[in-house]
């Protein structure tokens, strides 16, 4: 299993930069996602991978080889895209057998490889089935089995559940994880759908408008670990807060407009982070509490008033008005069918949250 190694690769369309020097390693056998509002560069940057375009500086290696300018029938790389590409005229069977059947394979060998690949996908009773015939997601199956029957190094996912329901769309993400797992295959998966990203990917690279990779880690750490205030904003919901940092011997404050100063922690990887900074906080929903009752052992605390309430199923989202500036989101699970303590509209609530929670962000 090979790496996917981008080196300072550029391109532009029509006088305007798509990409711009953009250096990336992705690990291979790996489930790697590239996450990134539309625009921002990513579906270019997996065709030139899939030598769909050609990069106009830098080089592209898959392992040791270069691939940059490698003509796209010799790259052991395939592609599902977002339409599918299914010939409408051929049945399951022979969209699945055309890459081998194009390549003269003999008949035995494709059949015996077709069904082996359709079992994978679960398709193996729909082998004769038209095209037409079949939902969305068992013609995103059909797409999938036709791409790794050749039994690539890697696999290209462009936004490929973007037509699916929902309830489809996550069914079909269980199944991507599932596969994956089976073929030990390089899957690189592109999306602007924070939750797909979320629940696919091994690894993942976060890329802005610019066409720039903000932030490359695991999902847990893009997530948790924003190191810019456009990934904390971009991936999950998230506050962020702007202010100027106070440090001295005993602890490290923000000062927030209208709120006064509130404890921070601050990594001691973070040197831009000194005395008098500009700076801002991420802090997630989900970190801080919230009650009409007064609590103790949080590091910091805030008074509002609720103004708006959005029940999600899971947890219910208020809306807290806490400075006339100032509004903050916040998550609660529903864990209780009768809790005791109801918040309503308009009611007076208390905030809490750790220090520890808070994550400090170069302004």
């Amino acid at each position: 299993m090979r790496n996917i190694k981008i080196d300072k690769v550029s391109k532009a369309f029509r006088g305007d930069t798509i990409l711009e020097d953009v250096s990336l390693t992705i690990p291979g056998g790996k489930f790697f996602a590239l996450l990134g509002p539309s625009g921002s560069g990513k579906t270019t940057l997996l065709r030139l991978i899939a030598g769909l375009e050609t990069a106009d500086s830098g080089k592209i290696f898959l392992g040791d080889t270069d691939i940059t300018t490698m003509p796209i029938n010799e790259r052991r790389i395939n592609t599902v895209f977002q339409n599918y590409a299914l010939f409408p005229h051929m049945n399951v069977y022979d969209n699945v057998a055309y890459a081998l059947a194009i390549r003269h394979v003999p008949k035995d060998i494709i059949e015996q490889k077709v069904i082996k690949v359709l079992k994978v996908v679960h398709l193996e009773r729909f082998i004769y089935k038209a095209i037409d015939q079949l939902s969305g997601g068992q013609q995103q199956r059909v797409a999938l089995a036709r791409a790794i029957i050749n039994e690539p190094d890697v696999l290209l996912l462009d936004e490929p559940l973007a037509a699916l329901d929902l309830k489809l769309r996550e069914r079909m993400l269980v199944e991507l994880i599932e596969l994956q797992d089976q073929l030990k295959t390089t899957f690189v998966y592109v999306t602007h759908d924070q939750f797909e990203a979320l629940t696919v990917a091994d690894y993942m690279a976060i890329m802005n408008k610019d066409g720039c990779i903000e932030q490359v880690g695991t999902p847990k750490e893009i997530y948790e670990f924003p190191t810019s205030v456009f990934v904390a904003s971009f991936v999950g919901t998230t506050n962020i807060i702007s202010g100027t940092l106070h440090s001295d011997e005993h602890e490290q404050t923000i000062e927030i407009a209208d709120l006064g100063k509130m404890p921070v922690a601050v990594p001691v990887d973070k040197a831009w982070a000194v005395d008098g900074a500009k700076v801002a906080i991420s802090l997630r929903p989900e970190k801080i509490e919230i009650c009409k009752q007064e609590q103790v052992g949080f590091s910091n605390m805030l008074r509002g008033t609720v103004q708006a309430i959005v029940y999600h199923g899971r947890s219910t989202q208020y809306n807290v008005r806490v400075s006339d500036s100032l509004v903050l989101q916040v998550f609660e699970q529903n864990e209780e069918h009768f809790p005791q303590e109801v918040i309503d509209y308009d009611d007076h609530v208390y905030l809490y949250w750790q220090k520890e929670n808070v994550v400090l962000l170069n302004q």
